[in-house]
């Protein structure tokens, strides 16, 4: 049995693989195949007879690993400088503001049809409001450079403030004076940490010289991201951060402080580590979403009873965002269809609290979503030019 557990689990990852490399080609997100595969596989083994392990408890832990690492990924791969700041700026307003205006409108009618409790019905209603950056950044690569790097930050910014409301609404009871500014120094916190842990692990990738240095940074990292999650921190800045300074450290050059990092043989290293990063959140996106589709039961998917709200929510997803990429003059082509949900909306759906759970949003309600905004993705990003600065999307254009 572990032999053909082993033997499979190398086929999955390879199909993984050639689903990665060939959906720039056939424009289809890599997340329906895996999906799919996923489902497929169940299937075979309730055919045969085959008795698999217990695999749920697996499904949040890879998830949030994933999440980190894609976050970082993403991090790594970003400029910093003052130039960019107003550009940078633009995509945190617009992570956040479809995101507050989805999750507030989608409260109101769980609450008003559900006839459940608005800050209960807001939690459930947000993990549909988060752009899924495991999704929306591979689907970027073939874009103009300006526009992909637009859906690196603003899907990472939105799975922040995801992550960061989500656990504020469902964590506090009450919300009022007291919880805000235990919000502020919660925030606060995270930063100095960030501060210290980033200096301090830039200095290990740095000066280590043992051959072996990569994996326990990035163990490092995952521990102070699950650490501070006990403390109900929003760890997810600290990776945004971290990613960010490695990158741009040679920006930071003229201060004398910075010059002790050598930023000449440091970018060296960082670029070692970017390329570790993207194995390790390749192999854990690959996963995940094989795993999810491996749970998945038909009459989740076919039901009935959602489609409706499924698709009610997925037109809404893509009327707000057209509305605020016109008031900030963006183009609509291609950046409208890049706001798929995914993987973070599936970890913050499974992390609602059981008392706070509502019957209106369904698991089925979920993957429908899922399943629909990434087909409205891959139709979009079929009829977009692929060549890198394609007409109306040069930098000044687009930003």
């Amino acid at each position: 049995m572990t032999t053909a557990l082993t033997i499979a689990l190398c086929i999955l990852m390879l199909l993984a693989y050639i689903f990665d490399i060939t959906s720039s080609k056939t424009k289809i997100p890599s997340v329906i195949l895996l999906l799919v595969l996923g489902f497929v596989v169940k299937e075979i083994s309730l055919a045969f007879g085959w008795n698999m392990p217990h695999l749920v408890p697996i499904l949040p832990v890879l998830g949030t690993v994933g999440l980190i690492l894609i976050v970082l990924e993403g991090a790594l791969e970003l400029e910093l400088n003052k130039e960019k700041l107003p550009f940078i700026v633009k995509s945190m307003l617009i992570a956040l503001l479809p995101m507050l205006v989805l999750s507030f409108s989608l409260a109101a009618a769980f609450s008003y049809w559900g006839n459940v409790d608005f800050k209960n019905a807001l939690g459930n209603a947000i993990p549909f409001s988060v752009i899924s950056s495991a999704i929306a950044i591979p689907s970027a690569r073939n874009l103009s450079t300006v526009n992909k790097e637009f859906v690196t930050y603003e899907s990472s910014f939105s799975d922040i403030f995801g992550v960061v409301f989500f656990n504020f609404v469902t964590e506090n009871d009450h919300i009022g004076t007291g919880t805000w500014g235990h919000f502020a120094g919660q925030m606060l916190l995270i930063l100095a940490i960030s501060f210290v842990a980033t200096l301090a692990l830039a200095y290990f990738l740095n000066n280590i010289k043992h051959h072996i240095k990569f994996a326990p940074i990035i163990l490092i990292i995952v521990l102070i991201y699950f650490v501070s999650k006990i403390y109900h921190l929003p760890a997810l800045i600290f990776i945004l951060l971290f990613g960010l300074f490695l990158e741009n450290v040679d920006e930071l050059k003229h201060i004398k402080f910075f010059r002790k990092f050598r930023p000449l043989d440091f970018s060296k290293e960082v670029n070692k580590f970017k390329e570790l990063t993207a194995e390790f959140a390749f192999l854990i996106r690959a996963s995940f979403f094989i795993l999810f589709g491996y749970l998945l039961e038909r009459e989740e998917i076919l039901d009935g009873s959602s489609i409706m709200w499924a698709g009610g929510i997925t037109v809404a997803i893509f009327i707000i965002r057209a509305i605020v990429l016109k008031l900030f003059k963006l183009p609509l082509n291609p950046l409208l269809y890049v706001a798929p949900r995914g993987l973070i909306t599936i970890l913050l759906f499974l992390s609602i609290p059981v008392t706070q759970q509502i019957p209106l949003a369904s698991k089925s309600m979920l993957i429908q979503v899922i399943i629909l905004s990434s087909l409205v993705m891959m139709f979009g990003l079929m009829k977009t030019k692929t060549n890198k600065e394609s007409p109306g999307t040069a930098p000044e254009t687009a930003v």
